[in-house]
């Protein structure tokens, strides 16, 4: 097979990738599939090798699908054509329990295994013990109370067995908006199994299994070459989580060790020097903690390297049984397993990268699930049923990178910026709220020669209804931190505003109660800059300014350059400012 065969055949996988994702958002019954995205779709070996995704969240398919193919074995090792498994269990290698995996063996007609398709969604609700898939403050997964699937047929011959729906549907508060998520889920995976089935009549099951083998060893040569790029080096670094119920009271301490050897072209990551399992549900999946580690690496590289299990050959990610940041004991929740320490392992990460030199790595990027993406949930009078749903009002920021300023609507690393904004309109169509105010917060940006994104300034409540909104924002006490000179973003924040126009600070997690006419007001995590801010060019930092994302008192303090009122620019004063600044600098490489 030549370079061209190898290409056409790459791109004909991704495109039924494509297929399979466009299906699920525009079928989708929860705004969290048809407006949000929260959803990935992928396609492994019959060996649970994995091939290639598109357009999916790294924390869903960097890791997960191999390990949850790979329990569907050992729990159902005779598959037959017709079949299709849901599995959602954070011990049996999904990411965390609301994200519902459909996964269907690609059978042909003589009964021979080929492929898996492996279709992930988060969903709106998973029956947990509070409306909300994110249960930070749980001491278990009993207190969670989410129904967990470790690898259960879910169909059979093309059929649902119609006692697993029958669970769901009873379990779970909207069940109808369940259902069609879950029709939207199948549907996606039958046209993935329908396309690879006909690509395998059309050029040969043989054939497509020496493109599998050919792509792994270019995927593991693109990425050995970018290793060795890099000098070898061995860091250690940390970064830190706020102070959550079930964490110490200082705050969460995340360690990360990396070894770099250019010569043989490797990586290793090493996570074992952390904290034992504790009793909340920010415990790290097995799946997650090697997602989040990958995330951080392919977002420092060369960003052309395939993400596969060929490229994966050449990383070693070392966990240990236990540890919050490693596999997880039963009966230890990881119901946040893709968000928060996921969040500030993959910025420990890319910050780890950073030290190798100009150049390498990038800034912490703001953590997920701030109030602007809570779950809302209710009953809903004008249609006289009750609602939950995961609103995207607006995403934590991104930190920058050598070559860019930060991404505006990333929502955590582990999402790569794939999540879309809620419509307001749609928002407020859907559910009773009014969405009072959603603007950039200004000076917020972690400054630096490419600066950190911006956080956002969310209000809304309920509208003629009472509402009630979960969330588990970090960043609060410990924001996004800025690497080679750059500085850390300002921090999130939260609070309502009652009926009287009083300002009420709520706890980093809770689950607030809205009445009629209140708001809760979300001061999103903006990004950490990278590089000297001093160094940043004259005319990024007037147009931040024209555009009203920082002052211009900070233009001419932060980042020395002079503006008048219009955006005009003293170069003179400006020279003398950066020189000033840049005397006054103690940053040590």
């Amino acid at each position: 097979m030549n370079g061209a065969e190898l290409a056409v055949l790459s791109s004909k996988f991704q495109g039924i990738c494509q297929q399979m994702a466009n299906t699920l958002m525009r079928t989708g019954r929860s705004g969290v599939l048809n407006t949000a995205h929260d959803f990935s779709c992928c396609i492994l070996s019959a060996n649970n090798e994995f091939i290639v995704a598109d357009e999916s969240l790294p924390v869903h398919v960097l890791s997960g699908p191999d390990l949850m193919c790979k329990s569907i074995d050992k729990f159902h090792p005779v598959k037959k054509k017709g079949d299709a498994f849901l599995i959602n269990s954070p011990y049996h290698g999904c990411s965390h329990a609301a994200d519902h995996t459909i996964v269907v063996p690609v059978i042909d007609s003589k009964g021979k295994h080929h492929f898996n398709v492996c279709v992930k969604a988060h969903q709106a609700d998973i029956g947990n013990s509070k409306p909300t898939t994110y249960m930070a403050d749980v001491e278990d997964v009993y207190e969670e109370g989410a129904l967990i699937f470790p690898g259960t047929k879910i169909q059979e011959n093309y059929s649902d067995i119609k006692d697993i729906i029958r669970m769901c549907e009873i379990r779970f508060r909207v069940p109808k908006q369940w259902k069609g998520d879950y029709l939207a889920m199948i549907s996606s995976a039958r046209i993935g199994e329908r396309e690879l089935i006909q690509l395998g009549y059309e050029i040969g099951w043989k054939k497509l299994k020496t493109f599998t083998h050919k792509w792994f060893n270019y995927s593991e040569l693109r990425m050995r070459e970018a290793i060795k790029e890099m000098p070898s080096k061995k860091i250690k670094i940390s970064t830190k989580h706020d102070p959550f119920p079930g964490l110490p009271k200082e705050g969460l301490q995340i360690n990360i060790s990396l070894n770099i050897d250019n010569i043989k072209g490797t990586l290793t990551i090493d996570l074992r020097d952390n904290p034992d399992n504790l009793p909340c549900g920010l415990n790290l999946t097995e799946a997650t903690a090697i997602s989040g580690a990958m995330t951080g690496i392919f977002n420092s590289i060369d960003h052309t390297v395939p993400p596969n299990t060929g490229s994966f050959r050449c990383v070693n990610i070392l966990l240990r049984e236990g540890c919050i940041v490693g596999i997880p004991k039963h009966p230890y929740s990881c119901s946040l397993g893709t968000s928060n320490i996921c969040d500030r392992l993959e910025n420990a990460v890319v910050q780890a990268f950073a030290k190798l030199g100009e150049g390498w790595g990038m800034a912490e990027c703001g953590p997920l699930l701030p109030p602007a993406t809570g779950v809302i949930s209710g009953f809903d009078e004008r249609s006289n049923e009750n609602f939950v749903n995961e609103i995207f009002l607006f995403h934590t920021g991104a930190g920058a990178s050598p070559q860019a300023d930060g991404w505006l609507t990333l929502t955590g690393m582990g999402s790569a910026g794939l999540c879309l904004l809620d419509s307001v309109e749609l928002d407020e169509l859907r559910f009773p709220i009014k969405v009072y105010k959603q603007a950039i917060s200004k000076n917020s940006e972690g400054a630096g020669r490419r600066r950190g994104s911006p956080g956002a300034h969310v209000e809304y409540g309920p509208f003629n209804s009472k509402i009630k909104v979960a969330y588990a924002s970090d960043g609060t006490i410990f924001p996004a931190s800025g690497v080679r000179g750059g500085e850390s973003a300002s921090p999130a924040e939260q609070y309502k505003i009652d009926n009287n126009g009083k300002k009420i600070n709520l706890p980093l997690v809770y689950e607030v109660e809205l009445l009629d006419g209140e708001k809760i007001v979300s001061i999103t995590q903006p990004g950490g800059g990278y590089g000297f801010p001093y160094d940043r060019e004259i005319e990024r930092v007037k147009k931040d300014f024209v555009e009203g994302w920082i002052s211009n008192s900070r233009a001419f303090n932060v980042y020395g350059v002079k503006l008048s009122n219009n955006g005009k620019v003293d170069y003179i004063k400006t020279k003398l400012k950066r020189k000033l600044l840049k005397k006054a600098n103690k940053y040590e490489k």
